[in-house]
């Protein structure tokens, strides 16, 4: 079972997030919202409180670079045991875990509640790290420790399909050769690494795909762009071209083999460990929006009484309790996606089922109070246009609100992608 309340070791940590929300991010939002491609500098303190809290224990989960790695008894060193890959310890009914994965859901809802372009400039709290934290060995996790990591999956041909990947890593002696292009690199320009997906045989299909691990600084990785976007403008977006990008063979995650059967599953236990986070996300924008508006429609007199139906109500009150509904529901489904990861569950399914309901519902509930809140969320007056704005990409990136939904027809109906499309 799931205990709905927030577990108590995770309070303090809660409560951090939300003060930086309100006292550091708000204050800020509009002004990189504005100054597109400026880095943050506030940021650089707020990294250095977080790598405070993790040094003393007390920030497990403080980001997307913490996760939690399900080992089962068997497991020999080296074996990767992602999350979200089922193996798990032995253990009674009664030992569920609250770990890292839950604390870094509910931790990451409360500053994108402050600003997410902001949240995915923090350093070292990228979307790569969570990667690395997946799929990536003792020794490696190691080496990578303290480093701020991009993720590279997206290209100009293939988007939502990550099977269909073109780049190319070629073995050459201790190295691997990478040749390719990729787009929509979130904070590619800023990030000391990147986490590029390439295949090793594109006759094989999906079962050759790999993650390799490059060095920003690596001259085979050169930056073609910043994209200039409707939302998050405060997180540097990056196209780049891998031309005989030369990679260490042990910066490879996972298993350097081809297998056919199941050789993709390592790679993509990767967004069965990152989807939860940009649930998690969504569920921040979405209860800045409801609290805004609530806020707004008190200080015209509408309050909203959550003791009565909604049908004997005003028409904007009984608007927030519905929206307040699809709120709660998605909150619901990341809850459990980051429990069972926590637990060594797989979570393939539940990841996704997170990802699309909280997708949709940041975009529905933004738009919806803009629209309660009138000209004054339309205007700058506040920041309901921004957060609007910053929603849709919410529903995309990681996997869009289509391909979460076939994941999950998939997983319900036991088809695989090849009956399944």
């Amino acid at each position: 079972m799931i205990d709905l309340e927030v577990p108590k070791k995770f309070r303090p940590l809660v409560a951090q997030a939300r003060g930086m929300a309100e006292e550091v991010f708000w204050p800020i939002s509009r002004k990189y919202d504005r100054a597109e491609h400026e880095y943050p500098a506030e940021l650089d303190l707020v990294s250095a409180v977080i790598d405070g809290m993790s040094d003393g224990g007390a920030g497990q989960g403080a980001g997307a670079s913490s996760s939690t790695r399900a080992k089962d008894d068997g497991a020999e060193e080296g074996d990767v045991a992602a999350v979200g890959s089922g193996r798990s310890p032995k253990k009674g009914p009664k030992d569920n875990k609250n770990g890292s994965n839950l604390s870094s859901v509910l931790s990451i809802l409360e500053t994108c509640r402050g600003d997410v372009g902001l949240t995915l400039s923090i350093p070292r709290q990228g979307l790569g790290n969570a990667a690395i934290a997946a799929v990536a060995n003792d020794e490696q996790k190691a080496r990578y420790a303290g480093k701020w990591a991009a993720m590279a999956i997206t290209e100009p041909d293939v988007g939502s399909d990550s099977g269909a990947i073109r780049t190319t890593a070629v073995k050459d002696g201790d190295e691997y050769v990478l040749n390719g292009e990729k787009i929509f690199v979130t904070s590619g320009e800023r990030a000391e690494l990147v986490v590029v997906w390439a295949t090793l045989d594109r006759s094989l299909g999906k079962t050759a795909i790999k993650s390799f691990v490059v060095r920003r600084d690596n001259p085979g990785l050169q930056l073609v762009r910043l994209e200039h976007k409707l939302g998050i403008r405060a997180s540097d977006t990056a196209a780049f071209v891998l031309d005989d990008c030369r990679v260490p063979a042990e910066d490879l995650l996972g298993d350097p083999e081809i297998k056919i059967e199941g050789g993709f599953g390592g790679a993509m236990q990767t967004f069965d460990n990152t989807r939860p986070l940009v649930a998690s996300m969504a569920l921040g924008l979405t209860r800045a929006s409801l609290d805004k508006t609530t806020e707004l429609l008190k200080e015209a007199g509408i309050e909203v009484d959550w003791d009565r139906p909604s049908n004997v109500q005003s028409a904007a009150a009984a608007k927030l309790i519905e929206l307040e509904a699809d709120y709660q529901s998605a909150y619901l489904l990341t809850l459990r996606a980051a429990w069972m990861a926590d637990n060594g569950k797989p979570n393939s399914m539940e990841a996704s089922m997170a990802k699309a309901k909280a997708g949709r519902t940041c975009v529905n509930v933004s738009l919806a109070c803009v629209e309660l809140a009138g000209a004054t969320g339309y205007a700058e007056t506040h920041l309901l246009e921004k957060w609007a704005r910053d929603s849709k990409i919410l529903d995309i990136f990681e996997g869009t609100q289509q391909i979460q939904l076939l994941v999950v027809a998939r997983r319900l109906l036991g088809y695989s992608s090849k009956e399944l499309k």
